[in-house]
């Protein structure tokens, strides 16, 4: 994009990311208010009619408003601007750990251990606090992300670690669900999910196992030639230890990276939060006690 692009109250600097349902740009304020750069989240205009997807951009908006935590990006404002919805959010200046893992798979290099670890314990809270959210009323809102992949997590070049995308999420807020759609990045679903089984947090935690095993080993977990073969290795999950393939992942982590793995959900971490304390003891490995690894 070489000129701004007037939208609202907004300028629209540079589009950051597109998705099946809609496109997001980093923006600026154009009426005078606050001057940190924020992000933009736009519904597709060729999607603008479709009613389903549009209940989805305006759940998902709805949704967030009700998390409170500094891993999840708040909602700054939902709008519509002529035929456009519209989510602001906090814009994050860095990279989603996709890109990040693609660069280091470029230049044969894998994140350190601790760094993994660290990640995992902020994404894996961030998830408890939108797993437990209730409503005012005291109602769990029984939310599951259904989507945590590396596209989905962002990494500040400040060091934070947010939690994005909840919008294909499941809550008891949604007010429409297709039953039997699968939407989501396949290599990431649980085999509960591939098998169209009703998912809970323990779902999340799988993906998030998925996520921290391919951090760890600088590889794809579940890869084939067409989305039917990626889907039947989910749906087995039949995992290899970490430390078969990073011979400097010990075996206690490999431990905790496999129950996060396991094709049963009983038999994984019953929440995010047992995963999230699990992986404490290495995120501070070469560093001093309490003392977060340098992100």
């Amino acid at each position: 994009m070489r000129e701004p692009i007037p939208f609202g109250r907004y300028w629209l600097l540079d589009r950051i990311a597109i998705g099946g349902m809609a496109e997001v740009f980093v923006a600026a304020r154009r009426d005078g208010g606050d001057a940190r750069p924020c992000a933009v989240k736009r519904i597709l205009p060729t999607l603008a009619e479709d009613e389903e997807l549009l209940t989805m951009f305006l759940d998902e908006a709805r949704l967030v408003a009700q998390l409170d935590h500094p891993g999840i990006s708040p909602i700054l404002e939902l709008g519509k601007i002529g035929e456009a919805y519209f989510i602001a959010l906090e814009y994050v200046a860095g990279k989603d750990l996709r890109a990040l893992s693609a660069r280091l798979r470029a230049k044969g290099e894998r994140l350190p251990v601790p760094l993994v670890a660290y990640l995992g314990w902020r994404v894996a809270d961030a998830l408890d606090h939108a797993h437990r959210k209730r409503d005012a009323a005291g109602t769990p809102l029984r939310i599951v992300h259904r989507d945590v992949s590396p596209a989905n997590v962002l990494v500040g070049f400040d060091g934070g670690v947010r939690v994005i995308d909840f919008g294909i999420a499941e809550a008891s807020i949604r007010t429409r669900r297709r039953a039997g759609v699968l939407r989501g990045k396949f290599a990431y679903m649980s085999p509960e999910m591939v098998r169209g089984l009703p998912v809970d947090r323990r779902s999340d935690v799988f993906a998030l196992g998925v996520v921290l095993h391919e951090l760890l080993t600088g590889e794809r977990l579940f890869a084939g030639p067409s989305e039917l073969a990626v889907m039947e290795k989910v749906r087995a999950a039949d995992v290899p230890s970490p430390s078969a393939r990073n011979p400097a992942v010990p075996e206690a982590l490999s431990s905790v990276i496999m129950k996060a793995l396991a094709r049963e959900p009983e038999g994984r971490w019953a929440s995010a939060s047992e995963l999230r304390d699990a992986l404490v003891p290495w995120t501070h490995a070469g560093s001093p006690p309490g003392e977060p690894p340098a992100m």
